[in-house]
């Protein structure tokens, strides 16, 4: 594929287009706005490359196709909204106490309950903290923009199948309804079919008789009734979560000089990131801190810029990240209540850079 092509599509659409180049063969999902070009995209594109697309009679059963799917080494996702999520959470934990990888897309919209199909950030929590019952976490990826919604999808790939885990990718209305142009090209760094194979290849269940007569039985479980050995398979995924430190992966933009740091995530650093640029302009010293994954969160990233600076973390929801903030940042020497301020936009408001202006001055005014 060239190099060179572009192509205009939504987020949603871009997020159906990476997942089938980075390896993608089996979805199963039930239609929610506002993430249906996602099914709808995959729905023609599996079956052409030979895999297999499912509209399933539920977001319960897509969920535990999923895990069926992925238990195989299938590289396997869905994708839903908000509430959709939610009735998914008993199936993502059991693939995370499980060992199981897989892709979840969650393109939010406004709650709790039904909400209305609006922007919001207000799945965060459900996201980082695990959402189903038990110690279990997901690794979860931020994209802003659709050219990222196409790129994340092989890193969400290459990580399930890396740690053996679920992995959450976490947009929202305004990230998969956006319309821009697309570079539908692999990352440099995107991990081969082949290469997801082999990483699944001492685990997968394969049928019997595949392997040889030889060969000993596998099971894929998460109940663990013997004594001791449900505490010792949570000592093992407490390893694997700390392990997952090392993908901590951020963005900084214009924090070099800067006495004010913005954080935020997806749709609201995108429209911050404006903000921001015409502040600067009028010579503001503001910059900005994007996490790209939300968890883990880059929590010592974020620290090394607290000399000399305060933060105002901006989300559309009612205070989520900022917990995850005020941890990274709380008990340092110096820190105190107005180190890190907090503006909220009510979920289902659409704003823009204007709108945002006055929270960064006014923030500005009240930390120094």
């Amino acid at each position: 594929m060239s190099t060179e092509q572009r192509i205009l599509i939504k987020g949603n659409e871009a997020v159906a287009f990476g997942a089938v180049d980075a390896g993608l063969r089996c979805y199963f999902g039930y239609p929610i706005t506002p993430q249906n070009e996602i099914p709808e995209a995959l729905s023609t594109l599996l079956p052409e490359r030979g895999g297999q697309f499912v509209q399933a009679e539920s977001e319960v059963a897509a969920v535990n196709m999923l895990l069926g799917a992925a238990a195989c080494g299938v590289p396997s996702m869905t994708s839903s909204s908000g509430c959709g999520l939610s009735l998914m959470q008993e199936g993502i934990s059991y693939m995370a106490g499980s060992h199981i990888p897989g892709v979840l897309v969650n393109m939010q919209r406004g709650g709790p309950g039904l909400g209305d199909i609006g922007p919001s950030q207000g799945d965060y929590f459900q996201a980082v903290k695990g959402g189903g019952h038990g110690d279990h976490r997901n690794l979860v990826l931020a994209p802003a923009t659709a050219q990222e919604c196409y790129d994340c999808m092989f890193r969400a790939l290459a990580l399930a199948f890396k740690y053996a885990n679920p992995v959450l990718v976490l947009g929202d209305a305004i990230v998969g309804q956006i319309k821009e142009p697309v570079r539908r090209v692999p990352p440099a760094d995107a991990v081969s079919e082949k290469t997801l194979a082999a990483l699944a290849a001492p685990w997968r269940m394969e049928g019997y008789g595949k392997r040889g007569p030889d060969a000993q039985p596998r099971l894929l479980k998460s109940v663990y009734l013997a004594e001791g050995a449900l505490a010792e398979r949570n000592r093992l995924l407490a390893q694997k979560y700390a392990a997952m430190q090392a993908e901590c992966a951020w963005e900084c933009t214009d924090v070099e000089d800067a006495t004010l740091v913005v954080v935020a995530f997806g749709s609201v650093a995108r429209i911050a990131r404006s903000t921001i640029r015409r502040l600067r302009a009028e010579g503001v010293r503001v910059g900005l801190f994007r996490p790209l994954t939300l968890f883990p969160f880059p929590a010592e990233a974020l620290l090394a810029l607290l000399p000399g600076r305060r933060f105002l973390v901006m989300e559309q929801n009612l205070g989520q990240m900022v917990e995850d903030v005020r941890l990274a940042l709380f008990g340092q020497p110096g820190v105190t209540p107005a180190t890190v301020q907090w503006h909220g936009i009510m979920p289902g408001l659409f704003v823009n850079a204007d709108d945002l202006r006055e929270p960064m001055l006014q923030a500005l005014k009240e930390a120094f």
